[in-house]
């Protein structure tokens, strides 16, 4: 509802197909960012530590997702190779972009004051530096993807330290607090005159 709001208020790309692509993209952040924070907490035991941890991973996420830095200009060690391309931001700012800036064309002057027009794939490349090589659906199903693959690792994180909080348990646990059973055979034969015993 938010974003439907704002959508209209700010004069965006008229069009169903526009706004629904949009509110996917909307949509689709919203459950990466909770898939991150799924991870985070499954690692993290202190709620506090949790949230700083995550936050810090998206902030780093944020200056390297190529708005606040135009991709050619961040630093190519760590912050673009790998996580200029890791960011989920990334895909949604191009997606976004590419939602509305092509097709369209913007009344433009030169120097000497004659008017032209500014077609929107020209800002797109020339000016946001946005890969115009694939669709914005591409970026869309880049973004389902991370979705799953989040949601993947979230489970093998629970099942790995399940098991392993498991294992420890039982380690740390003393030898007199384990269970032990002890049974008693009445039907065999005593060895020393007694009932034979059967500890489990």
């Amino acid at each position: 509802i938010p974003g439907a709001i704002t959508y209209y208020i700010a004069g965006l790309h008229k069009g169903f197909e526009h706004f629904f692509y949009f509110a996917c993209v909307l949509f689709a952040c919203m459950m990466l960012v909770e898939s991150l924070m799924m991870i985070v907490a499954s690692i993290v035991p202190n709620f506090l530590m949790g949230i700083i941890a995550g936050a810090g991973i998206q902030g780093l996420m944020i200056l390297c997702g190529g708005f606040f830095r135009l991709p050619n200009d961040i630093p190519k060690p760590m912050w673009k190779f790998p996580l200029y391309y890791i960011a989920f931001h990334k895909y949604a700012y191009q997606g976004l972009f590419k939602n509305e800036f092509i097709g369209t064309t913007f009344p433009s002057s030169d120097q000497g004051g004659k008017t032209s027009s500014l077609s929107g794939e020209h800002i797109l490349r020339d000016i946001w530096q946005v890969e115009m090589g694939y669709s914005k659906w591409v970026d869309l199903a880049i973004l389902v993807g991370m979705i799953l693959l989040y949601r993947v690792l979230f489970l093998v994180i629970i099942k790995a330290t399940e098991k392993v909080k498991t294992i420890t348990t039982l380690f740390a646990m003393p030898l007199n607090k384990r269970s032990m059973q002890v049974l008693v055979n009445p039907s065999s034969t005593p060895m020393h005159g007694g009932e034979s015993v059967v500890v489990v």
